[in-house]
């Protein structure tokens, strides 16, 4: 039985790639700072040679934007060293390397690491989870009117469909950069907007907002995209109508 260790398994993603590794026959260590069985914290490391000991593969999907990733990312690899971890596979973002935002350098640095790490690897770069979408624009409906920021557009992909991916990747040998991932359509930010207004029934002005700075001048570009890869099959809408059954 191949044992894999999970980071982030109480996240949004890494709870998916754990229950669909588990579901194929994989013996899942959910690692992460509420885990019941593997609690531990990446930012100092502590206990985590306990947590990789007779691991076959790590799947790396713990990421915060409060900074800290590459930290955490240098405890993780340098643990699987030590233990001999065969496969290291990480979750990444696309544009990474081409938009000038703060988190995504500091991912873009991890992928580095990882790169460097002396195991085998893998790296899957994905666009954005529908999930953030629904955060973005929801947080931003509580105001009395709807800022989204002027010419950007997002490929938003459903992250059960990424959990997928991750848990085939997971179960083959270590594959280098693999292909993008992308969502099914390229849509402005104003229109996922205005799907989660008419999905909701709410009534809002949605206003563009032009912004400084070159992080939104590469989000204008469409750094973020990967209308090559679009692979993914749930639309932003058809996500909106399953996850508005439940209270958002």
């Amino acid at each position: 039985m191949t044992t894999i260790l999970v980071t982030g398994a109480t996240g949004t993603l890494g709870s998916q790639v754990a229950d669909r590794l588990r579901s194929r026959g994989a013996d899942v260590r959910g690692l992460s700072r509420r885990s019941p069985s593997y609690a531990v914290d990446l930012r100092d490391g502590k206990g985590l040679d306990a947590a990789v000991e007779g691991v076959d593969v790590i799947v790396h999907c713990a990421s915060t934007v409060r900074g800290g990733d590459d930290r955490a990312a240098g405890f993780l690899i340098e643990a699987a060293r030590r233990a001999g971890v065969p496969h290291l596979v990480y979750i990444s973002i696309v544009g990474v390397d081409r938009v000038p935002l703060g988190y995504y350098k500091l991912k873009h640095r991890v992928e580095r690491m990882v790169e460097d790490s002396g195991t085998g690897w893998t790296i899957q770069r994905t666009t954005q989870f529908h999930d953030l979408v629904l955060r973005l624009v929801t947080g931003a409906a509580k105001l009395p009117v709807l800022p989204v920021p002027a010419g950007v557009s997002l490929q938003p992909v459903d992250s059960g469909e990424v959990a997928d991916r991750l848990a085939d990747l997971a179960l083959q040998g270590p594959a280098g950069r693999v292909p993008d991932m992308g969502g099914p359509e390229v849509r402005e930010l104003a229109e996922l907007a205005g799907a989660y207004l008419r999905a909701t029934g709410r009534k809002r002005r949605i206003v563009p907002v032009r912004l400084a700075g070159q992080a939104y001048a590469g989000f204008r570009r469409g750094g973020q995209l990967s209308p090559r890869h679009a692979v993914g099959t749930t639309t932003f809408d058809q996500f909106l109508a399953g996850r508005l059954q439940r209270p958002v």
